[in-house]
């Protein structure tokens, strides 16, 4: 019943959106102003891996964003998720904004780890962050693929959690971001008493150009129902920005691979590195307002101990963009793993930004 319900308003909502275009709707609601927006996502999968799906059409993301304003200390954001034909809350949060140097938040919300995750699928140009090959299962601890952002989201040392954040600007140069989190992501309530830590220094090196280092340490139920926690540790570089020319991101992160079990009383160690390259061109076209090839390259060793156990995924691609985030995607996920073996994912995806 509560679906049907919250999926009733969504569409009254929508319907409500016709009159007024392309445009964002901003409502007044009681004492606050909310602006409605959203997202639609659907993709076209292919997968080599035996067992997969050779073929799949899906939703990938059908969000709302409604975004509230009460003062201009408070304001707030929540964002319910339809995707595969399911109800997911993903942001849900309260923020006060006291200065540029400081806003404080409560709820749900990333947290404060890599850019390739903090980055917003309405602007990342790769179809999926994981590189994820339905059916293949072969990184030693998370499972799939051996990338890097595999490695950050099943160990849950990024993705989204609950708790409280804190993020700033501190002059012209450099900026932070810190979460304190249960550590179960968005399943809840936390399973222990122990809690999850990120946090995050940005340094703008010159205009277009940044570099940051990173920290997450993850609260877990080990084998034996005790507490443990495990660590990793990274860093990225950023030259250029979305749709606009040349970009590059780069990242490095190594640390605790703690679903694999202990070796000499040892947790094993990982360590992964990514790059993502783009060109983002404005065409001359009534139709296309531009065009941006890109490639990436993401290499993961889940056991730095053990030989043969890595990955490789490299993916050449192409956005075409209709209007500013509204666009359609191509990629060409081709992963190869320690053992000699090599499949192959082809995903098509539009993206609706509204």
């Amino acid at each position: 019943m509560f679906r049907f319900r919250v999926l009733t308003m969504a569409v009254l909502v929508v319907a409500g959106t016709v009159e007024t275009g392309l445009a964002q709707v901003e409502i007044s609601a009681r004492s606050a102003e909310v602006r409605f927006g959203g997202r639609l996502h659907s993709q076209f999968a292919t997968s080599s891996a035996e067992g997969g799906k050779s073929t799949d059409f899906f939703t990938r993301r059908a969000r709302f964003t409604l975004d509230i304003g009460v003062t201009d200390l408070l304001d707030a954001r929540v964002q319910p998720d339809f995707g595969g034909g399911e109800l997911d809350l993903k942001d849900a949060y309260f923020r006060l904004n006291v200065s540029p140097g400081f806003r404080f938040s409560v709820g749900q919300f990333k947290r404060a780890f890599d850019i390739f995750e903090l980055n917003s699928s309405t602007d990342i140009v790769v179809v999926e962050r994981t590189g994820r090959i339905n059916g293949l299962r072969g990184c030693a601890g998370p499972g799939g693929t051996c990338t890097l952002s595999r490695f950050t989201e099943k160990l849950a040392y990024s993705d989204r959690d609950i708790g409280f954040k804190a993020d700033g600007s501190l002059g012209d140069r450099l900026s932070y971001m810190a979460t304190l989190t249960n550590g179960t992501g968005t399943a809840g309530s936390d399973e222990n008493s122990g809690k999850s830590l990120a946090g995050r220094v940005t340094l703008r090196l010159a205009d277009g150009v940044s570099a940051s280092a990173n920290v997450s340490r993850h609260d877990y139920v080990g084998p034996h129902g005790e507490g443990a926690s495990a660590t990793a540790f990274g860093g990225d570089l950023e030259i250029g920005g979305f749709r606009s020319g040349t970009h590059l991101q780069v990242g490095l992160i190594g640390g605790a691979n703690w679903r694999l079990p202990e070796a000499a009383g040892e947790i094993p160690r990982f360590l992964t590195a990514q790059a993502i390259l783009s060109r983002y061109v404005r065409l001359e076209n009534a139709n296309f307002e531009a065009v941006e090839p890109m490639a990436r390259v993401s290499w993961g060793d889940p056991h730095r101990g053990a030989a043969d156990d890595g990955g490789l995924l490299v993916t050449p691609g192409l956005f075409l963009y209709v209007a500013g985030k509204n666009r359609i995607g191509a990629n060409l996920d081709i992963y190869d793993s320690g053992t000699g073996t090599r499949e192959v994912s082809f995903k098509l995806q539009t993206y609706l930004y509204y």
